[in-house]
């Protein structure tokens, strides 16, 4: 019979990197004073890290040492685990797409959430609340467009669009056309004029 921190631990090992577990998940194993004392036990000791209110991940392992997991894994794990949609910031879509030469220093991503920071090793990650509109195309080619217009503005929009009009597949660019009655006015009008180029 395995102790309440071996179960948790074991339990722990078993998920992806990334994967998050919360005191919650082990009710039912014992007193929630138990419970939270053996997750404090196991972040002291080293074997779990605690990255938010009541969030906890595994330490990645190597022959190079140990290493906390990557922030992207444990988002995407956060955003599996609660229903949101999450997107990587729109600073970033803006850069992949060729539409500046900028590269964000922190990592940032966007939610249909609440906003949150995670503490994830030596870096800090802000999980930021955003309208709906920005999350609408999710996170195929078209989505990104869509965050990457919100951050270039209004002021670089039609420059912005002549090269995403160039870049993007045909599809991603008409989804993109067709979303615009969800996308805020500005938007929708300079997607219009580009689309109507031709």
């Amino acid at each position: 019979m395995n102790t309440l921190p071996e179960t948790i631990l074991l339990y722990a090992q078993s998920l992806p990197e990334g994967g998050v577990l919360s005191p919650k998940e082990f009710l039912h194993l014992g007193s929630r004073a138990a419970i939270d004392q053996a997750f404090s036990r196991m972040t002291k000791e080293g074997k779990l890290l605690r990255v938010g209110r009541g969030t906890y991940v595994t330490p990645i392992s190597s022959r190079f040492g140990t290493r906390p997991p990557a922030p992207g894994k444990v988002v995407e794990s956060l955003a599996a685990q609660s229903g949101e949609v999450v997107a990587e910031h729109g600073a970033l879509a803006a850069n992949a797409l060729g539409l500046t030469q900028q590269v964000p220093i922190r990592e940032v991503y966007l939610t249909s959430g609440r906003t949150r920071k995670l503490k994830i090793g030596r870096s800090e990650v802000l999980v930021k609340h955003v309208p709906r509109w920005m999350l609408a195309l999710g996170t195929g080619p078209a989505g990104p467009a869509v965050r990457a217009l919100a951050r270039m503005g209004p002021i670089h929009a039609d420059e912005s669009l002549a090269t995403l009009r160039r870049t993007l597949p045909p599809s991603e660019w008409r989804a993109l056309a067709s979303s615009r009655a969800a996308l805020p006015s500005w938007m929708a009008r300079a997607i219009g004029e580009e689309a109507a180029r031709g």
